[in-house]
């Protein structure tokens, strides 16, 4: 955080002291490529981007140039997609089918652990026979043709995955009781901490894809509705069990968060109140600091760090530099 502020601090003693320097040839040089996004804020009701210029080996190439232009002026993914000689139904498919691959992979994680951590042999068989059923979807998935196919597949992944994930609850289970995912509102004590954390992991999404200049509200999985940001679920699908499905079932099973921190409210609905937000947002950003290995770029990075590294991924791919989407898994 601290560092954050320094960055913001000294940003802005810049634009106020030294002014910038032919600044339409600085923004014209940054729609080149020629600048990397390093963070971008807002202070005193203004917005500063700070960037790096690139090394002439990581300019863009023609194609991508071309790719950013036409989002500038605001054309979607998938029109540009066809404009670089690929088809919208391919690109929509062939991403669709990558991300739901990824979410089925890390949710059978989180449930093979639970297979190996339980003492209980009821609980073992239940977890064991769904991340059967998870396999056998994933093989599957190379058969399904369209993007309604792979929803399909996505669907019953989720129905398994959510089918069992009150097995991996280990404590306070009448008071965290959970059989079935529910949503506006949230009817229960869980339902209630998954919503907070998936809405926590789509604002950290859809910012990732904004720093990329990807259009949030265009997705491939995902269908596009008004003022539903498409994409932003899209590449939220693969964090899902890594990020926030583990860090609920972590909160419940150290009793980190408790039945005093939720409120019932009118209509059935059970929210977090004030109390337990505080300690969800904490521990999600400890969860955001955890290190792990990326499994394209083989290296060790912040888990907070994925989805903007996922979104340059996507980036790539839709500007023809990637052969095709590579998304992020947990071992």
């Amino acid at each position: 955080m601290s560092a954050a502020l320094n960055l913001q601090a000294i940003a802005a003693a810049l634009v106020a002291d030294l002014g910038v320097p032919n600044p339409e040839g600085a923004w014209r040089a940054f729609q080149r490529g020629e600048y990397a996004v390093v963070d971008r804020f807002e202070l005193e009701g203004r917005s500063f981007v700070l960037a790096r210029r690139r090394d002439t080996t990581e300019r863009l190439s023609h194609r991508s140039r071309r790719a950013l232009e036409l989002r500038a002026a605001g054309v979607a993914l998938k029109v540009i997609a066809f404009e670089l000689g690929v088809s919208p139904a391919t690109v929509s498919r062939d991403i669709a089918r990558s991300i739901v691959g990824a979410k089925i992979r890390n949710a059978r994680q989180n449930i093979a652990r639970g297979a190996r951590d339980t003492e209980d042999a009821d609980t073992e068989a239940s977890l064991r026979e769904a991340t059967a059923s998870l396999d056998s979807l994933l093989r599957s998935l190379p058969e399904a043709d369209t993007v309604d196919a792979i929803r399909g597949i996505e669907g019953q992944a989720a129905a398994v995955s959510f089918g069992v994930f009150g097995r991996l609850i280990l404590r306070d289970k009448a008071e965290f009781a959970f059989t079935v995912r529910t949503r506006r509102p949230p009817r229960d004590r869980v339902n209630a901490l998954l919503s907070f954390l998936y809405t926590l992991l789509q604002g950290d999404c859809t910012a990732a894809l904004e720093g990329v200049g990807l259009d949030p509200q265009f997705g491939f999985l995902h269908a596009l509705r008004p003022g539903r940001p498409a994409l932003a679920l899209d590449l939220m699908e693969e964090f899902r069990p890594c990020i926030a499905d583990r860090l609920a079932l972590t909160l419940i099973n150290r009793r980190q968060i408790n039945p005093a921190q939720f409120e019932e409210h009118e209509k059935g609905a059970v929210l977090l109140n004030e109390e337990g937000r505080k300690i969800v947002l904490t521990e999600y950003q400890k969860r955001k600091q955890e290190e792990v290995r990326h499994p394209f770029l083989k290296e060790t990075t912040p888990l907070g760090l994925v989805p903007h590294l996922q979104a340059r991924l996507l980036a790539r791919h839709l500007r023809g530099d990637l052969p095709s989407y590579s998304p992020f898994t947990v071992r």
